[in-house]
């Protein structure tokens, strides 16, 4: 029983790995700014997961029912995308928008039809008895949960971004820059004592200062 369990817990390790990954890919996809071409990078990349899903719970492959399944399923979905893809066109700012709205999309998209499939093969589906038009409602709540989900890991990703340039662009200590010595600053703060010392003790010895005067300003000194 705990082998078992413990290969279920495995093979759904696995599966979130390829629908993360797969999540990801579909992003970057959804914002490539060329109209039409996201779309399809979005599509292939979702077919891509369900081939891999089907190896992680031991299924066959059929291309033709997941073409089927992903056209029925997300043809809401990709033609937002499509038409958000028109806003490409505008110079700059459409390009920017566009991209940042396509790229949650594809995601969102990409990740409800992976907790689909997931569900579906947990329960003891096939490709081939997949029912899209009963689990399109199951594909739409998790939908609205892959918009968290994807821009969450958007904002990983310009975090990591943002890192990555700021250590790429940090300045490296050159070998004829000074760095401070601990050792050689205690030795010379050492050296500087004994001088002002030896200094206070001639102008004690010469009758400039009193004793008073003299351990009043050694004490100062010392501290």
């Amino acid at each position: 029983m705990n082998d078992f369990k413990d290969v279920k817990k495995e093979r759904e390790k696995h599966a979130e790995t390829i629908v993360r990954n797969h999540v990801l890919f579909s992003m970057g996809a959804g914002a490539i700014p060329v109209p039409v071409a996201d779309v399809l990078a979005v599509s292939a990349s979702q077919l891509d997961m369900i081939r891999q899903l089907c190896k992680v719970y031991d299924m066959d492959f059929s291309e033709t029912q997941g073409k089927a399944i992903v056209s029925s399923l997300t043809a809401s979905t990709l033609g937002r995308i499509g038409a958000a893809s028109l806003a490409k066109l505008i110079p700059v700012v459409g390009t920017i928008v566009g991209s940042v709205a396509n790229a949650i999309m594809a995601g969102a998209s990409t990740y409800a039809l992976g907790q689909v499939f997931k569900t579906h093969f947990d329960t003891g589906g096939t490709i081939l008895d997949f029912d899209a038009a009963r689990l399109k409602k199951l594909y739409k709540e998790q939908f609205e949960k892959g918009k968290t989900v994807a821009e969450e890991l958007r904002k990983q990703q310009e975090a990591k971004r943002k890192a990555e340039a700021a250590a790429a662009n940090a300045p490296e200590p050159t070998s004829d820059e000074y760095v401070p010595d601990p050792a050689a600053q205690k030795s010379s703060a050492d050296a500087d004592v004994i001088t002002r010392l030896k200094e206070l003790g001639e102008l004690k010895a010469g009758g400039i200062i009193t004793e008073e005067e003299f351990d009043k300003m050694k004490k100062r000194i010392m501290e």
